[in-house]
């Protein structure tokens, strides 16, 4: 039952993250509140050409850095993930290397039993994320779906194996920013990727060395 609860409410944030929020801050407090986000340079400061901040409140801001974290990780494995696998292709000991092509490709040619344990990786991970970055759905308001922990800073759950989080706020602050660029950096880069294998079927590495 937990398990469904929490990821009724990871889906409910990621739909209410980009919905207005019921809770106004005026824009001179809002652009003081942004301006001091990590990632946000000189000399463009807080970029939201669509205007997405103008009308969130704290919690919404954090759910909108929460998202684009998650997607800036995703998107750094993802661009990895074509460039190894097809750099490694008809050599590697996964699936006796029967897999090749471009990249776009790969996942339909994988065995059924891989959707499985990548469905259940996945799973594991989002519950993991729901549990330790938002409030527990009974005991969230009705007005206030996906509503983050107070003491929640988005994107650190708490997994660092190599000890790499610094101590000093301000040099905190400096790897937040970024792991912030490389992630747009990378979403950039992973959907020209995708674009580029879908127009004309040949792999990134294929580019590289024609």
């Amino acid at each position: 039952m937990k398990l469904a609860l929490s990821a009724v409410a990871l889906i409910a944030s990621s739909a209410a993250a980009f919905a207005p929020s019921s809770t106004k801050s005026s824009s001179t407090a809002i652009k003081a509140y942004v301006d001091d986000l990590p990632g946000a340079l000189a000399p463009v400061g807080f970029f939201d050409p669509l205007g997405f901040a103008e009308n969130a409140d704290d919690n919404t801001m954090k759910r909108y850095r929460e998202a684009e974290l998650t997607h800036g990780r995703v998107a750094m494995l993802a661009v990895l993930g074509f460039l190894v696998g097809e750099k490694v292709e008809g050599s590697s000991f996964l699936f006796d290397a029967q897999v090749s092509g471009p990249a776009i490709t790969h996942i339909q040619q994988v065995p059924e039993g891989f959707w499985a344990l990548l469905l259940l990786s996945i799973g594991a991970a989002e519950q993991f994320r729901a549990e330790k970055g938002w409030v527990d759905p009974s005991e969230v308001p009705v007005d206030q779906p996906g509503l983050l922990r107070a003491d929640y800073i988005p994107g650190d759950l708490g997994f660092d194996p190599l000890g790499l989080k610094p101590e000093d706020p301000e040099e905190f602050r400096i790897m937040q920013t970024k792991e912030l660029q490389n992630g747009r950096l990378a979403m950039l880069a992973a959907a020209g990727f995708l674009a580029q294998e879908a127009v004309d079927g040949k792999g990134i590495i294929e580019h590289l060395q024609g």
